[in-house]
């Protein structure tokens, strides 16, 4: 009978964020979106700034953000190495927000490649966290 479950582990440099059972996750890896259920086959890719998607063995769901980082998936389990990990519920919606606007008014005044390409990650960074704060709001 296959597993329908496998072990989780979400690290940043500061703490662990969680580990314990999980049905799946979503994460966005370097070549788009992934989906990983029991059974996947081994996996080492980078993570693009956003959010992990966690359901939990009963079906509870949690959402974490993530600036990037590393996702290995082995046999039975999967490891999210996070730069920078935030529960949805420990971020404050009023600095997302401030940062977005600073980050489309960089944009608006950039002067050249370099500060454009900064701005668009702060940017996309500060559309993540949002989505996360959404999601977890929605989850509760």
């Amino acid at each position: 009978m296959a597993a329908k479950t496998y072990h989780l582990d979400v690290v940043s440099a500061e703490k662990q964020m969680f580990s314990g059972l999980v049905e799946k996750i979503q994460v966005t890896g370097s070549e788009g979106e992934l989906g990983i259920f029991p059974g996947h086959a081994p996996l080492l890719t980078a993570i693009k700034p956003g959010m992990v998607r966690i359901v939990k063995e009963h079906g509870n769901e949690e959402y974490i953000y993530l600036s990037g980082g590393v996702l290995e998936v082995q046999p039975s389990t999967v490891t999210v190495l996070a730069d920078t990990a935030i529960r949805g519920e420990d971020l404050d919606e009023a600095r997302a927000m401030e940062s977005k606007r600073k980050a489309e008014e960089h944009i608006n005044n950039s002067h050249g490649d370099i500060d454009y390409a900064q701005a668009s990650a702060e940017l996309s960074k500060a559309l993540a966290k949002l989505r996360v704060i959404e999601l977890t709001k929605k989850a509760m």
